[in-house]
Order: structure tokens, then C-alpha cells, then sequence
């Protein structure tokens, strides 16, 4: 079991942190984008914190 501050992040955290509307992250899904996501017996989506936050590092920009 996670920790705390491990917790999985649902759609709305993810949407919530990133500014962005649950529209545009299942585009970013359809599209192989978005972070790797399970699914829980309930039929939501989920993402483990720390593969939100290798997914974050990796969108860095070399500008």
C-alpha cells in the first residue's frame, strides 16, 4: 500500500494541478501523452504519484 504522500492522483488532481480541463487530458490520453493511468474496479482512473511526477520531469523543455 502507498504512502500518504505517495497517494494515487485522480483526474480532477491531475487536471487541477496542471490547469488544464479533463477534456484536454483525455486528448492527451487518446494520444499516448498523458501519464501511465490504471483503472479501478470502480471504472475511475487513477495515477501513482510518482509516476505523475517522472512524467512532469520528462515534459521539460531544452529551450
Amino acid at each position: 500500500m502507498a504512502a500518504k504522500d505517495e497517494k494515487d492522483l485522480t483526474v480532477t488532481d491531475i487536471c487541477r494541478i496542471l490547469q488544464i480541463s479533463r477534456r484536454t487530458f483525455y486528448e492527451w490520453r487518446a494520444k499516448g501523452r498523458a501519464p501511465r493511468c490504471k483503472r479501478i474496479p470502480n471504472g475511475e482512473l487513477r495515477v501513482r504519484r510518482a509516476e505523475f511526477d517522472r512524467w512532469y520531469d520528462n515534459c521539460e523543455d531544452a529551450a
